[in-house]
């Protein structure tokens, strides 16, 4: 496959931006003695690993010190703020996962500059309709795909009991905080994860899009764990995942309400709290 000319220039391209991405991260924060022999492969995932967890403490903290302390009792009250044991044990089980988790961009990235996806590394390449247009299928197959597997991961009871409750003994609004939305089994955590990786293999979609969507997950996954419903349509919100919590049969989403609302496992946090009024 990396005969072809149009490949051997995506390698190529692909390679250099792997190298800018390592040289920015790996460059600023590790002394260069310790990343340069390194092979490119394990630069990159290294590079993820520093990445996954600056992303995942700079947006939990910040969260936190926002919603716990400077609106303290504005979006939750004082009795739902989950204890500082419940946020370090939620913080203890991502940082077990998270070597785990930065395996699979790196794997995703490698396979991409060998020539084995259908990702492109230029938007010259397409145009910006086809690359919009890519996109948009890319983010419908990840919707897609997140979704059964999330719902999966309920319904074949050995996945719930060896991997996925881990997840889910954060259960009540107490227990819940935005360092919970990494908080998982590892296996699980990559197998949410999967369906970013799996789409490049479908649609042609702009890499670095790819490696900027995913990592917004960082960030996305604690907003949905703060247990702050911010009633905007159609996005799956906070208010909606915390329904996920406490009921495991309704809301399974990702980013958008779409898919439980086409597969009938939607539960709309303001009827919910009408029913209970």
């Amino acid at each position: 496959m990396m005969d072809d000319p149009a490949t051997s220039e995506y390698g190529r391209l692909f390679a250099d931006d792997s190298d800018w991405y390592n040289g920015i991260v790996l460059g600023t924060l590790v002394p260069h003695c310790m990343w340069d022999p390194l092979p490119r492969f394990f630069q990159t995932w290294l590079r993820n690993y520093i990445g996954g967890v600056l992303l995942y403490f700079l947006s939990g903290f910040a969260w936190c010190f926002y919603i716990y302390y400077l609106k303290r009792n504005v979006f939750v009250p004082k009795d739902a703020i989950p204890s500082r044991k419940a946020m370090l044990l939620q913080i203890s089980v991502a940082m077990k996962a998270m070597p785990w988790y930065s395996a699979l961009p790196t794997i995703s990235e490698y396979l991409t500059e060998i020539g084995w996806t259908k990702a492109f590394p230029r938007v010259y390449h397409v145009g910006w309709l086809s690359y919009v247009v890519y996109l948009a299928i890319y983010l419908i197959i990840v919707e897609f795909g997140i979704y059964w597997m999330h719902r999966e991961l309920h319904d074949i009871k050995p996945l719930y009991k060896h991997l996925h409750a881990t997840h889910h003994i954060y259960n009540k609004q107490n227990t819940l905080s935005p360092f919970a939305g990494l908080a998982f089994h590892p296996l699980d955590g990559i197998l949410q994860a999967v369906p970013h990786s799996l789409a490049l293999f479908i649609v042609p979609v702009h890499f670095t899009a790819h490696l900027v969507l995913l990592f917004i997950e960082a960030v996305w996954t604690a907003n949905i764990h703060d247990c702050i419903h911010g009633k905007v349509w159609p996005v799956m919100g906070a208010g909606y995942h915390t329904i996920h919590h406490t009921t495991y049969r309704h809301n399974y989403g990702h980013y958008t309400i779409w898919m439980d609302w086409m597969f009938g496992t939607l539960r709309d946090p303001e009827e919910d709290e009408g029913k209970k009024m």
